[in-house]
C-alpha cells in the first residue's frame, strides 16, 4: 500500500509539471520561435510565419502578432485565443498571465484567456 502511495504521488507530481509548463525565454531565429524552460531546456518550436510577429510572453504563454490580429499561445504551441488589433489596441507588455495595451487614451489590461480585466484613463 505504501509504494502504492509513493507511485502514485510521484505521477501526479509529474503530470503537474508536465501540465505546467514555463516559459523563461524565447529565442528567435529567421524562420522559428524556440521556447526555453527556466533550465535552458528547448520546450517547443513553433514557425513564424504559421502565428506572426512575436509580441512577448508570460510565464505560461506567448503573444503574436498576425495580420489584423493578435494571438495567444500555450507554452505548447496550442492557440488559446484570438483577438482584433481594432479592440485590443497596441499591446504595450506582457508578464506573469497577463497582458496590457493602449487604445488611445486607455490602458487595457488582459488575462492570458483574452478576457479583459481592467481599464484606466492614461491620465489617471
Amino acid at each position: 500500500m505504501k509504494k502504492l502511495f509513493i507511485i502514485l504521488t510521484l505521477l501526479l507530481t509529474f503530470a503537474v509539471r508536465v501540465q505546467c509548463q514555463q516559459i523563461s525565454y524565447i529565442e528567435e531565429s529567421k524562420n522559428w520561435y524556440y521556447l526555453y524552460d527556466e533550465k535552458g531546456k528547448k520546450i517547443g518550436g513553433i514557425s513564424r510565419s504559421s502565428v506572426g510577429e512575436l509580441k512577448g510572453w508570460g510565464c505560461d504563454f506567448f503573444v503574436t502578432k498576425c495580420y489584423s490580429f493578435y494571438r495567444i499561445y500555450d507554452a505548447k504551441g496550442k492557440k488559446l485565443k484570438s483577438m482584433n488589433v481594432s479592440d485590443v489596441g497596441e499591446i504595450v507588455g506582457v508578464a506573469g498571465s497577463t497582458i496590457t495595451s493602449r487604445k488611445g487614451d486607455w490602458i487595457f489590461t488582459w488575462g492570458k484567456d483574452g478576457k479583459k480585466i481592467s481599464a484606466r484613463s492614461v491620465n489617471n
